[in-house]
């Protein structure tokens, strides 16, 4: 049975907010049927703003890449942590996320007072959390987190594609595009890809009973 290390958050919304400093924490990678999930933490300096912030999915690539120099120039601290394949499938992907989320919040070099992450739960952490809905287009600190994740995936989809060109990560960046599917029924599954997940399976299904 999968660990519910990470399901059942112990905390809340904050009825009050400790000075200090604050992370935002944000992932990439939930959806896609390949790779790992990533996540990123920020704590951003707030004597050296950052322009143009955002949902990094609202952002374009050209946008996302220049933002992620500045961050990791800018900021305070900032940490990138992922959950292998093989922790996807053996958890689950959201056990997978959680674990990919605590990872990057202990790689900080500075230890916030205050964890804010995107989304509708929170990792199990050594400080107090609040997750907040939509927090990646609400919340700097977040926006900055959903960058440094999306880049930091979309390069891994880069170097990935490379070495399986057959399947088009470059292009579909993991998701269950038809043409990635079509490559899936056509060549099996490459070791970077999900088992747990529905359409993979039964892409290997397919393969093994030679339908």
């Amino acid at each position: 049975m999968p660990s519910k290390k990470f399901s059942l958050p112990d905390q809340a919304s904050l009825p009050w907010h400790p000075p200090g400093l604050v992370a935002g924490v944000d992932e990439a990678g939930r959806g896609p049927l390949a790779g790992p999930v990533v996540a990123a933490a920020v704590i951003l300096d707030e004597r050296s703003p950052i322009a143009g912030l955002a949902d990094s999915k609202k952002l374009t690539a050209r946008a996302r890449e220049r933002l992620y120099d500045e961050i990791c120039g800018k900021a305070l601290c900032c940490s990138i942590a992922q959950a292998s394949v093989e922790e996807v499938d053996g958890l689950n992907i959201l056990q997978a996320t959680m674990l990919a989320m605590q990872r990057a919040v202990n790689g900080l070099r500075l230890k916030p007072v205050r964890v804010l992450v995107d989304g509708n739960r929170i990792p199990r952490l050594e400080v107090p959390a609040e997750a907040i809905v939509k927090g990646d287009a609400l919340v700097q600190a977040i926006s900055a987190a959903s960058i440094l994740a999306k880049v930091h995936r979309d390069r891994w989809c880069q170097d990935i594609d490379r070495l399986y060109p057959q399947y088009g990560f470059a292009a579909h960046k993991g998701y269950g595009t038809a043409v990635h599917l079509a490559a899936l029924q056509s060549f099996g599954a490459c070791p970077e890809h999900r088992r747990s997940f529905s359409p993979v399976a039964q892409a290997l299904a397919l393969v093994k009973t030679g339908a």
